[in-house]
């Protein structure tokens, strides 16, 4: 038996991912100086993650990314960095972070872009560790964008050929000539709308509308709400800024959660694309449904005083939490059942495919839907030949089959580590009802951080068992990375000839 797969390539191309890490943690390791906070955190990773890196660079000498070698490139690149991620929170010692455990938790929570963490102690911990968590959604967020394009594409993974024919684009990963190129024109649009968010926040500032707001705040949130992923700097999350931080940051969990590639065309003059696009249109749609739901259960129990609150929190919470950005406007561990379910079924529905949200995504759904619709009338009509479409062009077979295997898979999953968490915490006595251990289940799976509970909004996983973390850790990366690599790497076929 001859194993197929040449590991030294997908291993050399995370070194090189590890060895440029030192980049992004020069960030907290200067606000340390600047704040006189300890430095020894950052510049251990640093060192250890550009000797790690450059030892695993040089496993192989020719690299050259085939369709095996991908797979596992991508499963272990999330994990290295989870784990490099994780090294800062242990060696500053402080607080709930201290722990390996949790602070593996909160790097793959951070990586993932999930947002959902394990620190109840928020003072505690530095500006710099604060920055640092930060900083890993706001890479991952980036990250799962350009693999999406320029890896996940090739691997028919990640909804990629839908992306192709709903933005009528040839092939998504040749925006450009050269995958370098799409890359970086896709990192120049994220790093603009992360500037854009922080310009809006200090400018409310300036105005008055927001005296809470700081410069290291401002970039905190706008790191973590264009990448979709909701980690705050304040326990309270965006709960601590005043309305028009919260209607600020809107647009901005939105724009997170649409199609990166649409939005190219449209900054290219190209409108036409967004008119046609069945996608954009059912995502909207959505988020208005969701959020007219919310505000009239809100209304009907008279959860607010004003109108304006109510509204302004229903369309908050239904925006972070449809597409996975978790944020946190009010504590809606408090509201009723009815609103809760409402805000419970939006996670599993997420953004656009080609953004950088997480879940099963809005265009799976819309393929569902449109590919059920399509069954009922060919039950009734058998000698009818009739293709499910999407903005007119044809969704083939293959595609719709891969749909379906996928949402089931995804809700097997779901389902399965629901289970397991209701185990684990009677086994430690963890008093968890069955929706709180679902809304976990899904929050961590699906990418979306808060759950309900004690898990809730203004609450923290802190109290979960270690063994339940180390579940959830598995389940944020294998749903961040849309289980398709994780299970391609556990098939036998997989490492044979």
């Amino acid at each position: 038996m001859r194993v197929r797969v040449d590991w030294r390539v997908s291993v050399s191309l995370v070194g090189t991912i590890l060895k440029w890490l030192w980049v992004p943690l020069s960030g907290p390791l200067a606000l340390a100086v600047i704040d006189g906070s300890a430095l020894a955190p950052f510049v251990l990773t640093m060192a250890a993650t550009v000797v790690g890196g450059v030892a695993l660079e040089s496993l192989a000498d020719e690299r050259n990314l085939r369709g095996r070698e991908a797979f596992l490139m991508v499963s272990l690149t999330w994990l290295a960095v989870a784990v490099v991620g994780a090294i800062p929170f242990v060696l500053a010692g402080q607080g709930t972070l201290a722990s390996p455990t949790n602070a593996l938790f909160e790097a793959t929570s951070g990586i993932t872009t999930t947002g959902a963490t394990v620190v109840v102690d928020f003072e505690t911990h530095s500006r710099a560790i604060h920055l640092w968590r930060a900083v890993l959604q706001w890479l991952g967020g980036l990250g799962i964008l350009v693999l999406a394009t320029a890896v996940l594409s090739q691997l028919g993974v990640g909804g990629a050929h839908l992306m192709e024919t709903e933005t009528q684009t040839r092939d998504v990963n040749k925006l450009t000539p050269r995958i370098s190129e799409t890359a970086r024109l896709l990192y120049r649009l994220y790093i603009g709308l992360t500037a854009l968010m922080v310009l809006v926040l200090m400018t409310l500032r300036w105005l008055g509308h927001a005296p809470e707001m700081t410069l290291f705040d401002a970039v905190s949130h706008a790191f973590t709400a264009v990448s979709t992923s909701g980690f705050s700097p304040r326990g309270e999350s965006l709960a601590a800024f005043s309305p028009a931080v919260q209607w600020a940051t809107i647009p901005f969990m939105a724009l997170g959660a649409t199609s990166f590639v649409l939005m190219y065309f449209v900054l290219q003059g190209d409108f036409a694309r967004l008119r046609e696009s069945d996608e954009f249109r059912f995502y909207v749609g959505l988020l208005a449904f969701f959020a007219a739901t919310v505000a009239g259960v809100l209304a009907l129990d008279g959860t607010f005083a004003t109108t304006e609150a109510t509204v302004r929190h229903a369309v908050f919470q239904v925006v972070s939490i449809l597409t996975t950005t978790g944020y946190a406007s009010a504590d809606f561990n408090l509201w009723s059942p009815a609103a809760k379910h409402v805000l419970f079924v939006s996670m599993f529905v997420g953004g656009m495919a080609g953004s950088t949200t997480c879940s099963i995504k809005a265009l799976r759904w819309l393929v569902v839907l449109k590919a059920f619709r399509r069954d009922l009338f060919t039950a009734a009509h058998p000698s009818v030949v009739r293709p499910v479409r999407l903005s007119g062009s044809v969704v083939d077979e293959k595609t719709i089959r891969d749909i379906y295997a996928y949402t089931l898979v995804s809700l097997v999953f779901f389902i399965l580590a629901t289970v397991y968490v209701v185990v684990d915490a009677s086994r430690v006595g963890l008093d968890v009802t069955e929706f709180e251990a679902m809304s976990a289940a899904a929050a961590t799976f699906f990418n979306v951080g808060p759950a309900f509970g004690i898990a809730g909004p203004l609450e923290s996983y802190a109290p979960f068992p270690r063994s339940t973390k180390l579940a959830m850790v598995f389940l944020m990366w294998i749903g961040r990375i849309e289980i398709v690599p994780v299970l391609v790497l556990l098939t036998p076929s997989y490492w044979r000839t």
